[in-house]
């Protein structure tokens, strides 16, 4: 049989344990219901590397991820979850095992949320990180308008946490740019698999900082001075080896520095300017957030050397109103991107609040490269109030002539 590591530091002193804890060998420890009463206790069990069987370290993660889940959609504070223990139930539903991710982005969302959360803790990540991965690929396939929509979409919601959306839109305008430029295939699969997992070392932080309406303290500045470095020690303690990879996650804050592997340069600077790009576009308690054309336009004014290229291919990728943000036309309508158009600054949009202020009911979709429905300008999430059906863009888009 095979066991793998419980993550000890997150089991609460004096509850029961909802699994058999057995040592790396495959002797029993402490049998289901027992429980962890001590810190002598805790060290023991890491003394004997306490572990779990497969199905029971799944179950176990999925609860996790439903109770993180649960406590965002009711608003809980991000310290609250930063302290939360693994549970000491299971519920039936979560001891199905299947290792393939379903559902769509926000789903994949809660997944990676839960692994980052937990970091070097996460249970089996690498099985689960590579379900992540093929299920971008996979819906970035059926339609990457809908993903960039998606994306901008959840960007714009708090409530569902930061660290995960920042990390998934990075991976898929990263794959999206890469395919611009026409890195080589495993190049651009690197690039995504980093993407996802740059920012494991300060995940619970990146929240939290997302939330804050003060300043970084001088303890958070150092969190994120050296997270490169942790998130290469996390990955490496889930086993991971392959030097490319973890050399683009030490150095995507400082892209223009020639250490490291050289190979590795281009795909650097992707990253760094994906993960600028997506992080100006994201609301802070300190700050509103920038306007896509305006973040889009900033990395290609004043860029130099490949930064030039890799701003213009990131541009023509997402275009300057991407899928899932906002715009009012010169007709006085408040509508939405839904998908890229002819030209970077000309996408298809729905309009969704009518120039007397009113909520649309019905969907359609409208080329702004029609001088009648011409962008005048864009706007930001905080300043649109009314909720976009997915459903219905999908429904309006079906009408776009291909």
């Amino acid at each position: 049989m095979k066991f793998f590591p419980i993550p000890v530091a997150l089991l609460e002193l004096g509850k029961p344990l909802p699994v058999d804890v057995w040592s790396a060998s495959g002797k029993l420890l402490l049998k289901k219901g027992q429980s962890v009463d001590t810190e002598e206790d805790r060290e023991k069990l890491r003394a004997h590397n306490a572990s779990s069987t497969l199905a029971d370290a799944l179950a176990w993660q999925r609860s996790y991820e439903r109770t993180v889940r649960m406590l965002l959609r009711e608003g809980a504070d991000v310290q609250e979850i930063a302290r939360l223990y693994m549970p000491t139930d299971i519920p039936e539903i979560d001891r199905v095992v299947d290792a393939e991710v379903k559902g769509g982005w926000l789903d994949m969302q809660e997944v990676l949320r839960g692994i980052l959360y937990q970091c070097g803790l996460a249970i089996n990540p690498i099985p689960r990180l590579v379900g992540i991965e093929k299920k971008v690929f996979d819906l970035l396939q059926a339609d990457v308008d809908e993903s960039l929509f998606c994306l901008f979409q959840a960007l714009a919601d708090d409530t569902l946490g930061y660290c995960a959306t920042h990390a998934l839109l990075c991976a898929v305008v990263c794959n999206l740019t890469a395919n611009k430029l026409g890195l080589d295939p495993e190049q651009s699969h690197v690039l995504l698999r980093t993407a996802l997992t740059m920012n494991i070392g300060m995940a619970r932080d990146q929240d939290r900082l997302a939330r804050q309406s003060t300043a970084p303290s001088e303890s958070q500045r150092e969190i994120i001075r050296d997270h490169s470095e942790k998130s290469v020690e996390i990955l490496r303690g889930f086993g991971i080896d392959d030097e490319n990879q973890l050399d683009i996650v030490r150095w995507h804050h400082t892209a223009q520095s020639n250490e490291g592997l050289p190979q590795t340069l281009s795909s650097r600077r992707i990253l760094a300017m994906t993960d600028g790009f997506v992080a100006k576009m994201a609301a802070r308690k300190t700050r509103s957030p920038m306007l896509p054309v305006t973040a889009v336009r900033s990395m290609i004014v004043g860029a130099q050397g490949d930064a030039i290229g890799v701003g213009s291919a990131m541009a023509q990728a997402v275009g300057f109103y991407p899928p899932g943000t906002y715009v009012q036309l010169v007709n006085g309508e408040t509508a939405v991107a839904v998908q890229r158009g002819a030209r970077a600054n000309t996408p298809w949009v729905v309009s969704i609040v009518g120039k007397d202020g009113i909520p649309l009911e019905k969907y359609v979709c409208k080329d702004t490269s029609n001088p009648a429905f011409a962008i005048e300008k864009p706007l930001s999430f905080e300043k649109v109030r009314v909720m976009v059906s997915l459903e219905k863009v999908r429904k309006a888009r079906a009408a776009i002539p291909r």
